[in-house]
């Protein structure tokens, strides 16, 4: 195995078992999983966000990012409304409900990754956090990954 593929295999693993970890702690703890958080995260932090912006954000479909609103807007944590320059398009906003949400899953995440990456040296921490930030730049300033 080429050293590149172990480390993607061990990328893939660790997101898989922290994505995992976290959107049980987050389930149990506050009603949401984790996917559902990331989309209220993103509606809170892009102004006049539209459902193409966390489709490219996300690297997912537009389809499915517009069912996954559709989820939020049953649960009450978000509307859409009529975007202001463009009639085919709604901005999404968070609901006081879904801005409540947000603010007590915010410390529920942040507590559980801490908790799962204590072992790891806070330099060796900082390291991989600052390759994984290059690199995810460079493979979204391609455009690489994005859905067809």
């Amino acid at each position: 195995m080429r050293h590149v593929t172990k480390i993607f295999t061990d990328l893939v693993r660790v997101e898989t078992r922290l994505y995992n970890a976290v959107n049980t702690r987050l389930r149990a703890e506050q009603g949401l999983g984790l996917g559902q958080f990331e989309l209220l995260e993103i509606i809170d932090r892009v102004p006049r966000c539209r459902v193409l912006d966390i489709a490219g954000e996300l690297a997912i479909t537009v389809g499915a990012v517009s069912k996954a609103v559709d989820r939020l807007v049953a649960a009450g944590w978000c509307r859409r409304a009529a975007h202001p320059h463009d009639r085919r398009s709604s901005t999404l906003h968070l609901t006081p409900e879904g801005e409540k949400q947000l603010a007590a899953s915010r410390p529920v995440i942040e507590n559980e990754l801490a908790s799962l990456t204590a072992a790891l040296p806070p330099d060796d921490l900082t390291r991989t956090a600052s390759a994984l930030a290059s690199l995810r730049t460079t493979l979204e300033s391609g455009s690489h990954g994005q859905p067809s």
